[in-house]
């Protein structure tokens, strides 16, 4: 199962990878979809670069994963990854996490401090959620288990992502969490909110980025955040 990464905005890798979107996540319309992949892999946006990795065999595409390097704070943030149903438990998902940070420590020319994402919380999600998730094969708590596997930490923050939810309000089921190079119990302030401006910016705009942004700066007590499990 060769892993690559996809640079020809044409390649038509990227329309498989939207299409395992809609497979295996069950609000694939919240996610980047296939026809703006082409154009963010194209080249460097203000502040990040964006990269699409995929796992082949012939011409099917097994697995992949999106992600970004947010040049201020030298991290990444993970956008969507994902395995074929048929093909989970055989280490793909792990092989994709380690090539996003090759790719990432060569985009950086140094090696990154570590990569965020967002991911729901089980227990803040509606019943019609839960079925939704269960339709596609999928289950929130096992996911959770899965990044824990992977190193991912949950930020101690109350996070929301700013818009997407009910009337255009904030998605609030969601909780930030962070995969360190090394061992850690705390995450700079500064790289959290160094990351999510460049990861929201593009799409909100300063003004909005700067609100939502200190929003989450007045919850913390200090320069430091702490990390805790990725299951709680």
């Amino acid at each position: 199962m060769p892993i690559r990464q996809v640079t020809n905005p044409l390649d038509p890798a990227i329309k498989k990878f939207g299409a395992l979107q809609r497979q295996v996540y069950f609000e694939a319309d919240l996610l980047i979809p296939a026809s703006v992949i082409g154009l963010m892999i194209a080249g460097p946006m203000s502040g990040r670069s964006n990269f699409l990795l995929v796992a082949e065999e012939g011409q099917e595409l097994l697995g992949g994963t999106l992600f970004h390097l947010m040049a201020k704070a030298n991290c990444g943030f993970s956008s969507f990854m994902g395995v074929d149903r048929a093909h989970r438990g055989q280490g793909l998902a792990r092989r994709l996490h380690q090539a996003r940070f090759e790719v990432l420590d060569r985009a950086a020319g140094r090696p990154v401090n570590g990569l965020f994402i967002d991911v729901v919380a089980p227990g803040r999600m509606s019943a019609e959620e839960l079925e939704a998730e269960h339709r596609v094969g999928s289950d929130p708590t096992q996911r959770r288990a899965t990044f824990q596997r992977l190193g991912f930490r949950k930020v101690n923050l109350a996070y929301e992502q700013p818009v997407g939810g009910a009337n255009g309000g904030p998605v609030t089921n969601m909780d930030l969490l962070f995969c360190p190079r090394e061992e850690r119990r705390e995450v700079p302030l500064e790289w959290v909110l160094g990351t999510l401006e460049g990861y929201w910016g593009g799409w909100l705009g300063a003004g909005r980025t700067k609100r939502a942004l200190e929003r989450l700066r007045s919850q913390a007590e200090g320069p430091r955040v702490a990390l805790l499990s990725a299951t709680e």
